[in-house]
């Protein structure tokens, strides 16, 4: 229909017909390249105190995808001076997963890998350090442009080791610096502990996940989804838990600050029609997840105030905070309530 995945949205009662999931969202099938829009989305954004904008980033086949919802519709909105934005390199493989033709087939061939080498390592860096970490609307930790990256071994893979891959995330904190900022905010995304390399395993240290990160210079850290570290076929209440004890885990053993993440749920059974499934992760009970959030970051005033939440609009992983046709504005009052009053 080339409306994105609106179409798996639209037509999962025709592919699951009396599958449970029928959801809608309350502002229909908008286009979010379309600036007029996205005005309409910051400001809804903004008056239930969402403050910046991560944009899950894109390059494969040499070239970058998907920036028409960043370039023409978010930086060309008239009001993108209410929000700040930063750049998650969504460095992960597009498998044919995300086709729902072919999602429960489980073949999971590579249609683009997200592995680049080092030549495209730069010039994937020395493009955004121009087009966006220079925007005056990039979201900075102390002057420091905040840049996440989704995937560590797909990138250590690609720049062939954790030595090369130490080396260019060096070269890019240079480049950072020539283009005038005092530094890089290199933000890991934390999984689940899978890490298998050389030299890291407990018999040569006893933290290899914090020497990992220290070696290859990330400075903070987040999550994206519950889902990469903890069960997510529960009740909300018991997921929440989990997680604030992962917060704090993380806090005790790293030296990189953490930044504490919720996720609004998880169901991406409109692609694949089975799932995990968060239950009971109504508004309310996100809001007590937010609150606890919020308690993470009043006990750490030397960081930035930074709380990461999957997801704006991620409506085929069932996680998302625009307003739909179950809870209506319900998550995004749930934001309000905990940081606007």
């Amino acid at each position: 229909m080339g409306i994105g995945e609106w179409e798996t949205v639209m037509t999962i009662q025709n592919r699951y017909p009396n599958h449970y999931w029928n959801r809608k969202p309350l502002w229909g099938y908008i286009n979010e390249a379309d600036p007029t829009v996205m005005s309409m989305e910051i400001e809804a954004a903004a008056n239930h105190g969402v403050n910046v904008f991560i944009f899950d980033w894109y390059w494969y086949d040499g070239r970058p995808f998907m920036e028409t919802t960043l370039d023409n519709g978010f930086l060309k909105a008239d009001n993108v001076s209410k929000m700040k934005f930063y750049l998650m390199w969504a460095n992960h493989d597009v498998l044919n997963l995300w086709d729902t033709r072919l999602a429960r087939i489980n073949e999971n061939n590579v249609i683009w890998t997200g592995k680049v080498d080092r030549q495209e390592f730069e010039k994937i860096c020395k493009r955004n350090i121009e087009k966006y970490f220079k925007h005056p609307q990039y979201y900075k930790i102390d002057g420091k442009p905040v840049f996440m990256i989704y995937d560590i071994p797909q990138l250590i893979t690609g720049l062939g080791g954790i030595k090369e891959t130490t080396d260019a995330l060096n070269w890019f904190k240079q480049e950072i610096k020539k283009a005038g900022f005092p530094g890089l905010e290199l933000q890991i995304t934390m999984w689940g502990v899978n890490l298998n390399y050389s030299g890291f395993d407990a018999g040569k240290t006893t933290s290899p996940e914090n020497e990992f990160v220290k070696i290859l210079g990330f400075t903070s850290a987040t999550h994206y989804q519950f889902v990469h570290f903890t069960n997510v076929d529960d009740e909300y209440p018991n997921i929440v838990d989990r997680a604030e004890k992962e917060w704090y885990r993380i806090d005790s053993i790293f030296d990189c600050k953490y930044y504490p993440h919720v996720s609004v749920g998880w169901d991406n059974s409109p692609r694949t029609g089975h799932s995990a499934v968060m239950r009971n992760n109504t508004p309310e009970n996100f809001e007590k997840a937010l609150r606890k959030a919020r308690d993470f970051v009043d006990n750490h005033p030397w960081q930035a105030p930074l709380i990461t939440i999957n997801s704006w609009n991620e409506w085929t992983e069932t996680s998302y905070l625009m307003p739909c046709n179950v809870y209506g504005y319900g998550y995004l009052e749930a934001v309000k309530n905990v940081f606007m009053k």
